[in-house]
């Protein structure tokens, strides 16, 4: 069965998908979103809520490649790899190292900045279309350094991000139990971006993203896509229910799903998935007034509408469903650090972000032409970006300039 031809599918119902569908629904265009699941309900749902331009250092740099045996077969380390897929994930691994030597990691560095930069006025210009300018707040975040040894790192890492345009201070207890009275710290302090933002429920953000485009016309078909091919015509979808679709412009914005439908094309993305969970702890008032990164344990402490989440580690390992129960008690045990009394969690969640070894999405046309292109592997920074990626896709499916340089982020440059 085929259904009727589409001027624009989306593969993708998570924040980048519905940010790109809003934009071009809002550009006179017709738009299919596709998604087996309830658009925004996967990791756009699950993550930190953070508005990151502060986020512009990629995950491989020359401090990973000294560190990453202890932080790769450590249990207890903030990266974990599951043993099961150590060798599926070597090719991505020898990548990733590469890509973490000093002069690659400079200028990934300073690629993702040049991405990130004007993200929070993105995002407050698209949440006031859409009615959820109060889901925004504007108070900054901190990363958190509790001993003398992790705050010396982190001034290290705050003068790399400055060399890159930031604004950022170092803060003693002192300065820091103002901001965040309710913290158990002895020695350390912390990093502030005062320029930071964040949502206290990034899904009911999502959520007003996908009513704003259902309003503006936006078909969302709830099937999964298993195949897509070009033809003359244009770009035929094939759906899991034996039907098909036919487009004049496809989106790949299916998050860690997305590397399938590269190489149906002829792209050989190297994107693998990074396993991301988060516990949540109901309570009526906030502990915490921003979110709090603790760098050295790779998580983030967020206050939301009526909870607070912990969330983040990366755990390499594929698409399984199954949650680590490791995983969960790290991030656990990395809260009581800061919150000795927070007690049991009241929910856990498991969500997969698109990984790629230098860090940078692919927001790019294929290399079969416009026809198909491709908007993901945000990795940690895609809530972030996701205004963004839509301008920048926009901007390709009209052959018209991009709001920034985007060579840095095609899809080509793997072509080795």
């Amino acid at each position: 069965m085929s259904l009727n031809n589409s001027d624009i599918v989306v593969l993708g119902g998570g924040v980048i998908g519905l940010s790109i569908a809003l934009r071009m629904l809002h550009a006179g265009r017709e738009v299919v979103l596709i998604d087996p699941e309830e658009p925004g309900t996967g990791t756009s749902f699950g993550n930190a809520g953070t508005i990151a331009e502060y986020a512009v250092l990629p995950v491989g740099s020359p401090e990973i490649i000294r560190q990453l045996p202890s932080l790769l077969f450590n249990k207890n380390s903030p990266i974990a790899i599951k043993r099961s897929a150590i060798l599926s994930l070597c090719p991505w691994l020898i990548r990733f190292l590469y890509q973490s030597l000093p002069k690659n990691a400079a200028r990934n560095a300073q690629a993702i900045a040049s991405l990130l930069q004007g993200s929070r006025l993105r995002w407050e210009e698209l949440s006031s279309q859409i009615g959820g300018s109060s889901i925004i707040k504007t108070n900054g975040n901190l990363y958190l350094y509790n001993s003398n040894e992790l705050l010396k790192s982190g001034i290290q890492d705050i003068s790399k991000r400055k060399t890159l345009g930031l604004n950022a201070e170092i803060l003693n207890i002192d300065e820091l139990k103002k901001l965040e009275p309710n913290l158990n710290f002895i020695e350390g302090g912390a990093s502030y971006f005062p320029d930071g933002a964040y949502m206290n429920d990034p899904g009911e953000m999502v959520k007003l993203i996908l009513d704003a485009s259902v309003k503006k016309g936006c078909q969302v078909i709830k099937l999964a896509a298993t195949k897509i091919e070009r033809m003359s015509e244009g770009i035929k979808i094939h759906l899991d229910d034996q039907s098909t679709l036919m487009a004049k412009h496809l989106v790949v914005a299916a998050g860690a799903y997305s590397k399938k439908f590269a190489l149906q094309v002829g792209d050989k993305i190297p994107l693998d998935t990074e396993r991301g969970y988060h516990v949540e702890y109901d309570m009526v008032k906030p502990l915490l007034n921003r979110p709090c990164c603790y760098a050295a344990g790779g998580f983030y402490m967020s206050p939301m509408s009526g909870r607070l989440r912990v969330v983040g580690t990366v755990e390499l390992g594929g698409l399984s469903p199954k949650i680590s129960q490791h995983r969960v008690n790290y991030l656990e045990k990395g809260a009581a650090i800061f919150f000795p009394k927070l007690g049991y969690p009241s929910r856990t969640w498991l969500g997969f972000r698109p990984s790629i070894p230098d860090s940078k999405p692919v927001i790019s046309e294929s290399s079969k032409g416009n026809d198909i292109v491709y908007a993901f592997g945000h990795g940690h920074i895609g809530l972030t970006l996701a205004p963004i990626t839509a301008e920048i896709v926009d901007s390709i499916i009209r052959k018209t300039k991009p709001p920034v340089p985007i060579s840095e982020f095609s899809a080509m440059r793997f072509k080795f």
